[in-house]
């Protein structure tokens, strides 16, 4: 166990960025952005990234590769860990913000992914059986190599499935890592603070949040995106914000309800994020209804210098 580590989680315009810079900036250190959407260049008002005039303290992890590119959650555990350990090296507490729990848990946690995580001979070959022998197949080949994550996963679910018998072959269990989830394993000395809010309040802010990208050229970003050619990596994707503005474009729906749209799916992450972030024990939750940026990163550095 190294050093301490803070992280900065919560739902979507609860505040994290304004914290975490804040709070890197006071300990001339800097931030490790762990959100699934933000390592994208080019995704920059409908991912809320930070612009870079506002920001404090570097912000790392972010515009680090294409929108059609492939990433994942282990490829940012590597990333993470490197940005992690050369902070530490220098003798500084990393900080890490963002909203993906996946990403947070796989940065700081015992967490193994197949070596194949991204494409693999192994992927490509139980593809190949499922579309040769069908779902049911696939699915009776692994509940005769692991019944117990068999059980966890629907039959048709043919992703899973394909994903379980990977890790199989990695020699992980599918069925253990997934226990491992409610039950956490730091690797490091972790701090994790989650910032909540009343959720009226929170959903205005979404709301508010939402009107802001598009003043600030959403529609427009969308439009260079889709010149790049980055349409079916976006849609692919389910990026909110960004598949709502392309129906737009394509005469799906109005813009006034690809905006509504926006923030109802907007507000439904935020409610999914809660629901992550409230499952693990190790989070001290900060009310931003009582705490504004200072008082939170007080807090916070109260709770890790102690």
């Amino acid at each position: 166990m190294t050093g301490p580590v803070v992280a900065v989680v919560g739902p979507t315009a609860v505040g994290k960025s304004a914290v975490a810079d804040a709070l890197a900036e006071r300990w001339g250190s800097a931030v490790i952005s762990a959100d699934a959407m933000q390592v994208y260049r080019g995704m920059d008002i409908g991912t809320a990234k930070m612009p870079v005039e506002e920001r404090h303290a570097p912000l790392l992890l972010v515009d680090i590769v294409e929108p059609d590119e492939a990433y994942s959650a282990a490829l940012f555990q590597r990333d993470a860990r490197q940005q992690i350990d050369r902070l530490q090296a220098a003798g500084k507490i990393p900080v890490l913000c963002g909203g993906t729990g996946l990403y947070i848990m796989a940065a700081l946690d015992d967490m193994r992914f197949p070596s194949g995580e991204i494409e693999s001979d192994a992927r490509r070959r139980y593809e190949r059986f499922a579309e040769e022998h069908g779902p049911d197949a696939l699915y009776e080949l692994l509940n005769r190599r692991d019944p117990e994550s068999a059980q966890s996963i629907h039959p048709h679910n043919v992703r899973r499935v394909v994903r379980a018998l990977e890790m199989l072959d990695e020699g992980v269990s599918y069925a253990e890592q997934r226990k491992g989830f409610s039950t956490s394993k730091s690797v490091y000395s972790a701090h994790i603070f989650a910032l909540t809010m009343e959720r009226s309040r929170l959903y205005g802010r979404i709301d508010a949040r939402v009107d802001a990208m598009v003043r600030d050229g959403l529609v427009e970003e969308v439009e260079r995106l889709l010149e790049r050619g980055a349409g079916p990596a976006l849609t692919a994707r389910q990026a909110i914000g960004y598949k709502e503005i392309i129906d737009y474009l394509n005469d799906a729906c109005s813009l006034d309800e690809a905006i509504e749209l926006i923030k109802m799916r907007s507000r439904r992450y935020a409610k999914r994020q809660l629901s992550w972030f409230r499952r693990d024990d190790r989070i001290s939750w900060l009310d931003m209804d009582s705490l504004d940026i200072e008082g939170a990163v007080d807090a916070i550095e109260r709770e890790v210098r102690c």
